[in-house]
């Protein structure tokens, strides 16, 4: 298996922060703003951004986890059924502008079950796209992000790895070659 490093720690650190910024520069003090990490991996970036995004403008910011897992169009389609992970928006998200946030756009297919999914939690406003690597050129759906850490082009045979710890030390992001 042959790996290429796409974002070592530091990078990530500095990517974190530039979309932190370009969040306030579009959502200002968050009032009518929440976040949404996409369940499992997008939850780690979306705990990371909500920090800094708080100290930034001083406000708890909202943040929920959402799975799409039983909205997919794939669901029943796989040989070992896809595990769900839990569900947790503590808040309606009834006419406030939703960030979605994830670690790599590749088909489209998650974030298109995920806006199926979050109408269980009300009519948002305005939904927006967050993702810390987009696979471009691998989408099979017309959904782009708003907010990109990192465009990639990537091949079939090539996966994102995204290594995210708990601890914050040591993330890396790889390209790998499936041999």
């Amino acid at each position: 298996m042959q790996k290429k490093l796409i974002l070592d720690s530091q990078l990530l650190s500095i990517t974190i922060d530039r979309l932190c910024q370009e969040l306030v520069e579009n959502h200002g003090d968050f009032e009518h703003t929440v976040l949404l990490g996409l369940q499992p991996r997008g939850i780690f970036l979306a705990e990371r951004m909500k920090e800094k995004l708080d100290k930034t403008v001083n406000r708890d910011i909202p943040l929920g986890y959402l799975d799409a897992t039983f909205h997919r169009d794939d669901f029943r389609r796989r040989e070992i059924p896809a595990r769900a992970s839990e569900t947790k928006v503590p808040f309606l998200i009834e006419n406030k502008k939703v960030v979605l946030i994830d670690d790599v756009l590749f088909t489209g297919r998650t974030v298109r079950a995920a806006l199926d999914a979050m109408i269980a939690f009300g009519r948002p406003e305005k939904v927006e796209l967050l993702v810390l690597i987009d696979r471009r050129h691998t989408r099979e759906l017309p959904i782009s992000a708003d907010y990109v850490g990192k465009y990639v082009d990537t091949l079939e045979s090539q996966r994102v790895l995204v290594e995210l710890d708990a601890a914050q030390k040591h993330h890396k992001i790889w390209l790998v070659n499936k041999d």
